[in-house]
């Protein structure tokens, strides 16, 4: 007589010899390094994304994300470990599915779930028993189990008896060399007890160190959490750059002090606004739900605020430095230096610097950029391309603005070449100069 083997005995026993196959759909800068760790330990990886370009890159070996290491993937696909498809139709081949897509906000800051929701209906029309559907996309507290679990149910299966769903939220870092996907703590909550305990043996086969948390919601609400933290914390220091600007202090001398501090407080930096795919946004996703429960958030509101008030605050200071120097705004020429959100990345997502840009063109001003990592750039509704850091382009500016502190620029050229520069980074730290202003 053959033995029935219940669907969550033989997806642990699949992951726990590594015979599963694990789906990633969207391969961007969270999939893509995530899929490459799962087939470093010996799992096979099908990544799903809605780009043929990034497809055709994956098929080739070819890499396209700086946190993944070029020989890594190629090496991986050339063993039949990675491969990548444009369709779902592959949903039935996996035993894990992984879904890393962007969750947006809307123009008036409103949860955007369209990618989510669309994925989670395109893997239930495939879905089977013996399946683990874990969401890491950022969002608010309450969507893997209110809007996913609907949305799989409809496949007629039950879950935690055919299928199983988690939530383990991204904790990506672009361009940190030391925390990984591998050794940066994983925090994972199921939908119930059964698909907790699948969740973390499929995460414990990859990551250091897995946190189980008591249910999605909770892991959900980790997630917004570690982002609003360095939100507050960020238009903490943001709000004391305009204060000390009223005060003619220097902030970041201030700030230097500070944190000098043994114990008791840790290093945040002010800058012309925040950027990147986690801090403008995840905020908002928790002060948005806690409206169902007719709760105000107080300091998140008043944070996220004050951060987009530094793009319009810079290009106000940089009229006044512009004023100094006798020329007004209107019809300047004036320079940017890095578009990425932050140094040494090509990362432009959400970038203060954008915003910067576009004020900077409304008021009249001639607005080029210089960023070897973001050499052409286009987002919110702003296309340009990097232009060369020549001397004559130095010279020639009216007003240089540091928007990023790359560390491949020659800074002390910068000041030594420019009739004035405006340092939002504090990149020209320990270079003396009259015509260089800090933020």
């Amino acid at each position: 007589m053959q033995t029935v083997v219940d669907p969550k005995t033989r997806l642990l026993q699949r992951i726990e010899d590594k015979t599963a196959t694990v789906g990633v759909v969207g391969m961007g800068y969270v999939g893509l390094p995530f899929a490459v760790e799962k087939a470093k330990v010996g799992y096979r990886v099908v990544g799903i994304d809605r780009s043929a370009r990034r497809v055709e890159m994956i098929n080739r070996g070819q890499n396209y994300i700086g946190d993944v290491r070029d020989e890594e993937l190629s090496d991986l696909v050339a063993r039949g470990l990675i491969r990548a498809t444009t369709g779902f139709e592959v949903v039935p081949e996996l035993d894990v599915v992984v879904i890393a897509v962007p969750t947006p906000l809307t123009k008036n800051l409103v949860p955007d779930l369209q990618y989510v929701e669309g994925v989670t209906a395109e893997i239930a029309k495939y879905l089977r028993p013996g399946q683990l559907v874990s969401l890491e996309s950022t969002t608010y507290p309450g969507t893997t189990e209110e809007i996913m679990l609907p949305l799989l149910e409809q496949s007629g299966l039950k879950l935690n008896q055919d299928f199983f769903l988690a939530h383990s939220p991204e904790r990506v870092d672009p361009g940190n060399a030391r925390y990984t996907t591998k050794n940066t703590n994983k925090v994972v909550g199921g939908v119930g007890p059964e698909s907790l305990e699948v969740a973390v043996a499929f995460y414990s086969k990859t990551i250091d160190h897995v946190v189980p948390v008591s249910s999605a919601k909770a892991a959900e609400l980790v997630k917004v959490f570690e982002n609003t933290f360095r939100a507050v914390n960020i238009a903490l220091v943001n709000e004391l750059t305009l204060l000390c600007d009223r005060m003619d202090l220097n902030v970041w001398e201030v700030l230097d002090a500070a944190f000098t501090k043994p114990f008791g407080i840790m290093p945040f930096y002010p800058g012309p606004g925040v950027g990147g795919h986690c801090i403008p946004l995840d905020p908002h996703y928790l002060e948005w739900k806690a409206k169902e429960y007719n709760f105000n958030t107080h300091f998140i509101n008043l944070a996220g605020e004050i951060n987009r008030k530094m793009p319009e605050f810079t290009v106000d200071k940089a009229a006044r430095v512009l004023s100094q120097h006798g020329k007004p705004l209107h019809g300047a020429k004036v320079v940017l230096l890095g578009m990425a959100y932050k140094a040494n990345l090509d990362d432009y997502r959400e970038s203060p610097a954008i915003e910067v840009y576009k004020l900077l063109q409304k008021r009249g001003a001639e607005v080029v950029f210089h960023d070897s990592w973001t050499p052409h750039i286009e987002e919110h509704g702003l296309v340009a391309d990097s232009v060369e850091l020549t001397d004559e382009l130095l010279q020639s500016a009216d007003l240089v603005i540091i928007t990023t502190n790359h560390s491949n620029v020659d800074y002390a050229r910068v000041v030594a070449l420019s009739k004035a520069v405006l340092d939002t980074r504090y990149a020209t730290r320990g270079l003396k100069a009259d015509h260089v202003v800090l933020l």
